[in-house]
């Protein structure tokens, strides 16, 4: 078991990871919002499309209606790395540590895909040998950091007004049974760094708690 001032170290790596990368994105490369003619191709064509041979490699997800999204690892040398590529999302490599599995992607690329997630909502995970895995959705986790450009920021929970440390969110977010956490930045007045969005998927036979 790690000690808490180990995770207390992660939890700064996950809290501003995307705000170092964001800052330095010009508002001009923004995505363009969702839209109700967004194409999500047929499950069968997306794995198909993501298969690469490697049984244990994540490399896509699905979610019926909302998004088909192929998935690449951060590199070894870098943690800190989200990719900057459209319709990807990057797996963080940390919370493999745990045994749970991280996807993170910028609020201005496929983050933006996160707000639509709803609680029930199946999530496909699709291996390198077509292996599928089948995911719910369980929790929605919205937080707004008390200072946004501080890496030592606390977080205060936009459902129940908890005020949080860095290493609470972390620890609720990735650590404990298996599930999987969609994070991303929210943005509010121009300020992209501004919250956080986490939302959790485990395994399909839990049941459905809620957004806080």
């Amino acid at each position: 078991m790690a000690s808490e001032t180990s995770l207390r170290r992660l939890a700064l790596v996950i809290s501003l990871f995307l705000l170092i990368a964001t800052s330095l994105i010009p508002q001009s490369v923004l995505a363009a919002p969702l839209t109700e003619t967004s194409a999500v191709p047929d499950f069968t064509s997306f794995v198909s499309s993501v298969e690469n041979g490697q049984s244990n490699t994540l490399r896509g997800v699905y979610v019926d209606g909302v998004f088909a999204l192929p998935v690449i690892q951060q590199p070894s040398t870098d943690g800190l790395y989200v990719s900057k590529m459209t319709d990807t999302l990057t797996q963080f490599r940390l919370a493999v540590r745990y045994g749970n599995i991280g996807l993170l992607a910028h609020n201005y690329l496929s983050g933006q895909y996160f707000s639509q997630l709803a609680l029930g909502e199946s999530v496909f995970l699709v291996y390198g040998k077509g292996r599928v895995e089948t995911m719910r959705i369980t929790q929605v986790y919205r937080y707004r950091a008390i200072d946004p450009y501080s890496t030592t920021s606390d977080f205060i929970d936009l459902d129940t007004n908890q005020h949080l440390t860095d290493y609470q969110v972390f620890s609720k977010v990735y650590l404990g049974a298996q599930h999987v956490t969609f994070q991303t930045c929210i943005e509010h007045d121009g300020n992209l760094s501004w919250g956080r969005l986490f939302v959790v998927a485990e395994p399909a036979t839990s049941q459905v708690a809620s957004t806080h």
